[in-house]
């Protein structure tokens, strides 16, 4: 694998190209969820439009507070003007039934709530941390995104993950190693209603385990069992946690607690629904 510097020398003509993706757009709010891709794609913007660069951050049950609390953080480190409003995803009975297109009504909502402040402000466009990487996955909101004419500099400049973690690093952002975040309702199988209290049963079990220590994983939600998917690094620690994971996960409300013998990875239950082939 290319070490980080590599990563750099081989993508710093893609870097321009996203510099004046951004410049040229004169001013814009940027979708901010304070992961790896959109803190990258604010910081950019930062430092081409200034304060023409605005962050926005919607808030809602299937947004963990701590994730809410981190980009509120992020965005002051970055000097950044960081609008804050609450989406209702929840309200649409299309998201609840949560079929596999239901990130398209969740990113629906988002991309209304910052067509609508990007209008306020005064700004001419709207960009989100869709990468290059992220076209070979199941990502029905990035449809959402075309469709309100949201940008993706990201994808536009041929930018990956591994890239945007790299120039991440060398701008000296915290998230440049933060593992993969993805909303709380993506935790229920496909076809399982998301509730309010499902997510939140969810949110105190993960939050549990990240106090034990584990950094990239997810507790899946399958009625009493709780089950946890660990990244391959940390699967062997996790083993000799298992005591601890059990009383963590049953202390969040789940009867059961189940540790998977195969390893987290993003897109997995996209695989088990059918929707990607299986990777091995």
């Amino acid at each position: 694998m290319p070490g980080l510097d590599d990563l750099r020398r081989a993508s710093a003509d893609r870097l321009d190209r996203l510099k004046a993706a951004v410049r040229a757009s004169g001013g814009a709010l940027i979708a901010f969820s304070g992961g790896v891709d959109s803190t990258f794609v604010l910081a950019v913007a930062r430092e081409v439009l200034g304060d023409r660069a605005v962050a926005l951050t919607t808030h809602s049950p299937s947004v963990p507070a701590s994730e809410r609390e981190e980009a509120r953080r992020l965005a002051r480190l970055l000097g950044a003007r960081h609008l804050e409003v609450e989406s209702h995803e929840g309200d649409d009975p299309r998201y609840r039934a949560n079929g596999s297109d239901r990130c398209y009504f969740c990113k629906g909502e988002l991309y209304r709530l910052c067509a609508e402040a990007a209008s306020r402000e005064g700004l001419a466009a709207v960009l989100d941390g869709f990468n290059a990487d992220d076209r070979s996955d199941h990502r029905p909101g990035h449809r959402a995104a075309a469709e309100a004419g949201v940008s993706s500099p990201l994808a536009e400049a041929d930018l990956g993950k591994a890239e945007v973690r790299a120039w991440s690093q060398a701008y000296g952002l915290p998230t440049w190693e933060k593992p993969q975040m993805a909303c709380l309702a993506s935790r229920l199988p496909f076809g399982v209603e998301v509730t309010p209290a499902r997510l939140a049963q969810v949110e105190r079990a993960e939050a549990a385990l990240r106090a034990l220590g584990l950094r990239s994983f997810r507790v899946r939600w399958h009625g009493d069992v709780g089950r946890i998917e660990v990244a391959a690094d940390e699967l062997e620690g996790a083993f000799a946690l298992r005591a601890a994971l059990a009383a963590a996960v049953k202390g969040a409300g789940f009867k059961l607690a189940a540790l998977d013998l195969e390893p987290f990875r993003s897109g997995r239950m996209s695989e088990i629904a059918g929707l990607l082939p299986v990777r091995r």
